[in-house]
């Protein structure tokens, strides 16, 4: 994996010439204890992973035949429906990203199910507006629902993630949470911007 390259390369270019409490070697000793909390699985399902070139066209899509769904693909397929039906295409795959994003990330649950569903069932206080907005889910168009599922099954399958630089947040133009004043904004697709959470380097 290209991170896990860029890991080892890093450290070993600082490796008995940065002292142990620099920035850099104490990012280092982040990363590597939160590579070595994933899960067996997890890591299991990055080897797994093979990345399949994709253009970012409704043409494009149109023309792709793929497989049934999976439980993984369907939750997918229902928050992209949701959460960025009026997107195109572009659009769609970046909100998809920051999803799968999630799922790699030990700060969120580790399945694409459990990411869109965290805090469901309190109202307002979901990650995704959708699942706890009080309103029910209707799926009404069933065209745009085909499109969005052909997204989320590329993207579970291991489509490249190249939109935006490992975003793990998003809102819409419409808002200014709070939290995008401190968090680093990494692209702007369609109505998203699209945000990496900093990363903290301890001072001890």
């Amino acid at each position: 994996m290209k991170w896990t390259l860029l890991t080892a390369a890093l450290v070993s270019a600082v490796s008995g010439a940065v002292a142990a409490d620099t920035p850099l070697t104490q990012l280092m000793a982040q990363e590597t204890r939160a590579l070595r909390a994933i899960s067996t699985d997890r890591l299991a399902g990055y080897v797994a992973r093979t990345e399949t070139e994709v253009e970012y066209s409704r043409d494009w899509l149109a023309q792709q035949r793929l497989g049934g769904n999976d439980r993984a693909t369907e939750c997918l397929a229902e928050a992209l429906y949701f959460e960025a039906r009026g997107e195109s295409v572009r659009g769609q795959f970046a909100v998809a990203e920051v999803i799968m994003n999630r799922v790699d990330s030990p700060e969120f649950p580790d399945t694409v199910c459990g990411v869109i569903h965290q805090g469901t069932g309190k109202k307002y206080q979901c990650q995704f507006t959708y699942t706890c907005d009080g309103n029910p889910e209707h799926i009404n168009n069933q065209a745009v629902y085909g499109q969005v599922s052909k997204v989320a099954r590329l993207m579970v399958d291991g489509a490249p993630r190249q939109l935006t630089d490992g975003a793990t947040y998003y809102h819409t133009r419409a808002v200014t949470p709070r939290w995008a004043r401190s968090f680093a904004r990494t692209a702007s697709i369609g109505v998203h911007h699209f945000y990496r959470k900093p990363v903290r380097v301890s001072s001890n």
